[in-house]
């Protein structure tokens, strides 16, 4: 019995927070109910509850879900069928959808909303079926001119192109490509070998396979992965990619369906031959056939879910078969990298799509089971790429970008191992594959295990450590850095490098690495040598860090050093490959303050960074990224305790010390000259790249230094006139916690000083809002939970469907939250966003929620002694009270003070506060005679009468006239013959 009570008692709690707008809240009420709920008839009516709770959520699978929990319980349950017929309708399955709705016309013929809902939906149909009547003579007509070989017209023909590939991005004419044939026409242009025509048949495949697991599927099963793999890899650079992109798409559509309820766009006819009768079954389900109603057996019930087709459901086959596809699209990616057919741009998007795919996007996933297979069956082959060495016999193609893009790859699986099992199994499967080249392969093979070496050291760098000290390795390093050959001394001398800013042998270097670097710094007659031993050196010179005291070389070296850096990096006539080891070094020197300044009194050094920053070589960013992390000092750094430096004194232990010219004045200096130089340009531009050089940490660097550049308020104008504003917005949305956070802060500085239009045009405004509600959460900074809350205030100023957006990102809690805040700032901030936000009516409703202490707050903050707060709050209560009267009945109701704060405020010196309270008191006089009788009762009618004849302040004075007119009307003061 107390069970049920339990669950009553949550039942009324949910009911109560839905009708207060928190349906998150009311949803997890439900949800708890239905675990303490035996009772069939309670459990439907909180699954019913629920469903409401997933539409307004805008989750319309569970929502269709709950609701048919429901409807099986009780087939009349009229709510329930119209919210799965809601539910239905955004997913897309409007017949189901008008079978629902007819039921609820049926049980009750007069209900006006239901014919209504009805009627709507029909017309939605109509549109829907004239569209693919008139789509069937364009299909014919653009794969006529496209397969006709006689067609002559380039022109007829790109055109037919152009509107195949626009046709397929709409529902519509995508169902009709395909059910018209479509995929194996599309097969027969790819098979022309016709650049052209290949590019028009994947970009129409994209559209047909968005979205679309079973479509995904057929599509799959018709063109066979060998030939998409085969496509990826050929050497025309814009076909390849476009084959990427496709199967990249493919990727997404067959993971989705593996991942939940995959409810979307209705699913087409899947051709593989042992599926098709079932495949058909299911459609003349969906149709509503005799003796099938309305159920469907979808081809994307989440694992485990029952069905009740029994044996006969096709569900379970289809996602087994989806993750069956899924691992042979990836077995023929690795099978592609090792493929010295393959063209070196195939090899670079087979990188890049395993990077996107593979990896668990969050760590929040239990499941890495694809990163294990992916190891198990192609880490050898990704070490394949990362190894090669370029112009060795036999080396496979390579761009300058392909073992970056290995290290990267190599750095995610890595990462995404969850114990020290499986992290030992990658150890040895790198160290087998080093062994391998380096045992037995004489010169050659030593070659490619110093490169394997270098791959692993610049992505996972504990298996670069690792294979680090294998026997010989390291003495093979050294003996190879004065080889004759400049191929094989570039080899080496990279391996140094790169080991020398890794921990487990930095000392080992830093004794015996120094000279030999120095050497051939010194005696190489090769630029290529002699700029990397110089990036070597500047690693181990660095190791210092910021800290003024730790110097590792003479004084001046440094500055030498970085004097060469710039030298080389100006010099256009070294390749941009060589150029970019100048930034490396720079990346490494600009720890040190004096190097900081005379890079940027040096503008060609700047300007030339920031050309090789936009160049095709993406491996630059991380290396420009953190140069101008450095020259900015937007790195973090905590002032030390005064007590604790003390105490390090006392102790003799080492204290770090702050460069004179780290100041902040030098900063600002510095930063102004970087803008001058066009940092900007190539910020932006190194945003938008593609390549997996633009990892993570490369994204935070890149966040730092554009709130760096944000700092001053007269800078922002600039930044977002660059472009900046827009390359912003990704970077808050995507990468590391740290990093994201630094760009939404970025933002918010932006859109507290700009005009929010200006700054972000168009649609992109409505992009900004979820970065800046991000601001909000508690494990955020003082500072940025302020400029968070600034930046919304700005915003929701704007517009209703501004003020939407914020409702949607569940801001208003956490602002509610802030007005309870300590800190004067955080807590006017607060207010002044809730001011702006009760423009909107479900905001005005929350004030009158049951339990509620908004609007007790709002006016007791209205009689505070902060005359801001007091402003934003009374500006809050005049405008509720003016667009939803009920609240102004239930003032008097909140606190016993809410004469003596009114009063308070018509008696402040501050006209603008005295503006509002008359408002406040006119708007409460309007709505209600009861009210008004109290207010009259009291001092308030002398105050009145008084503010009415002040003609100094006419606002004023004409909200006080028309109180006491309304009073007038109401018979409860007589009207005075010498007024109007």
């Amino acid at each position: 019995m107390e069970e049920a009570v339990t669950a009553g008692q949550l039942r009324e709690r949910g009911n109560a927070l839905f009708q207060a707008g928190d349906h998150a809240a009311a949803l997890a009420a439900y949800t708890q109910a239905l675990s303490l709920c035996d009772a069939e008839p309670e459990r439907a009516v909180l699954h019913r509850n629920r469903a409401a709770c997933y539409l307004k959520l805008e989750d319309y699978a569970k929502a269709e879900a709950d609701a048919s929990k429901a409807i099986e319980a009780d087939g009349r349950d009229m709510k329930a069928l119209f919210r799965r017929s809601q539910a239905l309708q955004k997913l897309g399955r409007l017949d189901q959808a008008v079978s629902d709705l007819q039921r609820c016309v049926s049980l009750e013929p007069k209900n006006k909303a239901f014919q209504e809902a009805l009627r709507s939906l029909g017309s939605s149909m109509h549109e829907k079926m004239k569209t693919m009547s008139c789509t069937d003579s364009k299909v014919e007509q653009m794969f006529q001119i496209l397969l006709d070989p006689e067609e002559k017209d380039a022109d007829k023909k790109q055109k037919a192109a152009q509107n195949l590939i626009v046709l397929a991005r709409e529902e519509a004419g995508a169902e009709k490509i395909f059910q018209s044939d479509g995929v194996r026409l599309l097969t027969q242009l790819l098979d022309t070998a016709k650049a052209d025509l290949m590019l028009a048949a994947l970009r129409t495949l994209v559209g047909l396979c968005s979205g679309h697991r079973s479509r995904t599927m057929a599509i799959l099963a018709e063109l066979g992965a060998p030939r998409l793999s085969a496509v990826l890899g050929v050497e025309h650079e814009q076909v390849s990619l476009a084959a990427c992109n496709l199967l990249h798409v493919m990727f997404d559509s067959l993971k989705e369906g593996l991942q939940k309820d995959f409810r979307g766009k209705e699913d087409a006819v899947v051709l593989e031959p042992g599926l098709r009768s079932r495949v058909n079954t299911r459609l003349s389900w969906e149709a509503g056939a005799p003796g099938h109603g309305s159920i469907s057996c979808q081809p994307y019930h989440s694992r485990g879910e029952a069905c009740a087709q029994g044996a006969d459901c096709w569900a379970p086959l289809l996602l087994q078969d989806s993750s069956k596809d899924l691992k042979l699209l990836i077995k023929h990616l690795l099978e592609l990298l090792a493929l010295e057919g393959a063209s070196a741009h195939g090899r670079d998007n087979a990188l890049n799509l395993l990077i996107k795919v593979v990896p668990r996007k969050s760590p929040k996933e239990t499941n890495n089971s694809m990163s294990l297979w992916v190891i198990d069956q192609g880490l050898k082959k990704i070490l394949e790429v990362g190894s090669t060495v370029c112009g060795a016999p036999g080396s496979l193609p390579v761009t300058e970008n392909s073992r970056m893009s290995a290290s990267v790859l190599l750095s995610k699986l890595y990462d995404d191992l969850k114990c020290d099992a499986e992290r030992e199994n990658f150890h040895h499967l790198c160290e087998d594959y080093v062994r391998s080249w380096f045992e037995g392969h004489e010169l050659a093979g030593k070659l490619r295990a110093i490169q394997t070496v270098s791959c692993l050291l610049q992505g996972p760098s504990d298996a670069g450590n690792r294979v680090l000290e294998l026997e010989g390795i390291m003495d093979s390093v050294l003996s190879l850095c004065a080889s004759v050959c400049e191929a094989h001394q570039l080899v080496a001398v990279e391996a140094l490098i790169h080991a020398a800013d890794k921990a487990k042998r930095a000392s080992f270097i830093t004794a015996n690495g120094v000279s030999l670097l120095k050497e051939i710094y010194k005696h190489s007659e090769r630029d290529s040598i002699r700029i990397r031993a110089l990036v070597g050196l500047c690693k181990l010179g660095s190791a210092g860090g910021t800290d003024f005291s730790m110097k590792q070389f003479a004084e001046g070296s440094t500055m030498k050093l970085a004097k060469q850096c710039r030298k080389w990096l100006c010099n256009e006539t070294i390749d941009a490959g060589t150029r970019r080891w100048a930034v490396e070094g720079l990346a490494y020197l600009t720890f040190d303050a004096d190097v900081k300044e005379e890079f940027v009194e040096d503008k060609a050094a700047m300007q030339a960074m920031f050309h090789l920053a936009k160049s095709e070589d993406r491996s630059v960013l991380y290396a420009v990224a953190s140069t101008l992390v450095n020259c900015t000092n937007s790195y973090d750094h905590e002032e030390p305790d005064p007590q604790m430096l003390e105490l390090a004194k006392y102790a003799k232990q080492h204290i770090p010390e702050q460069h004179p010219k780290d100041k902040p004045d030098f900063v600002k200096r510095r930063v102004r000259k970087l803008l001058t130089a066009g940092v900007v340009s190539a910020l932006t531009c190194m945003v938008k790249s593609e390549n997996p050089a633009l990892t993570n940490s490369c994204r935070e660097l890149i966040s730092r230094v554009f709130l760096a550049l944000v700092e001053e308020a007269e800078d922002r104008g600039g930044v977002v006139a660059q472009g900046g504003g827009k390359a912003l917005i990704p970077l808050s949305l995507e990468g590391t916690e740290v990093g994201q956070t630094k760009a939404a802060q970025a933002l918010a500085k932006i859109t507290i000083t700009s005009n929010p239009e200006m700054a972000f045009p168009g649609e992109r405004i409505y992009e900004v809002v979820r970065p800046l509600v991000s601001l909000l959460h508690l494990q955020r900074t003082g500072l940025e939970n302020f400029e968070g809350l600034m930046a919304l205030t700005n915003l929701a100023g704007i517009s209703e469907r501004l003020r939407q957006k914020i409702l949607k990102e569940k801001a208003v809690p956490m602002i509610e939250g802030y007005m309870f805040e300590e800190h004067e700032l955080i807590r006017l901030a607060a207010t002044e966003c809730m001011c702006n936000m009760a423009m909107s009516k479900e905001v005005q409703e929350l004030f009158l929620a049951e339990g509620s202490d908004r609007l007790k707050l709002m006016v007791l903050y209205s009689g505070e002694e902060d005359e801001k707060l007091r402003r934003a709050a009374s500006g809050t209560l005049a405008m509720l009270t003016a667009l939803h009267p009920p609240i102004c009945k239930r003032i008097p109701q909140v606190t016993v003070h809410w004469l003596e704060i009114l009063q308070a405020l018509l008696l402040s010196p501050s006209t603008e506060l005295q503006h509002r309270g008359a408002v406040v008191v006119m708007n409460m006089m309007a709505a209600e005679r009861e009210v008004a009788e109290q207010l009259i009762a009291s001092e308030m009618l002398e105050i009145l009468s008084v503010l009415a004849k002040d003609k100094d302040k006419p606002r004023v004075a004409q909200a006080a006239k028309e109180s006491l007119a309304q009073a007038v009307a109401y018979g409860l003061i007589k009207p005075n013959p010498g007024q109007e």
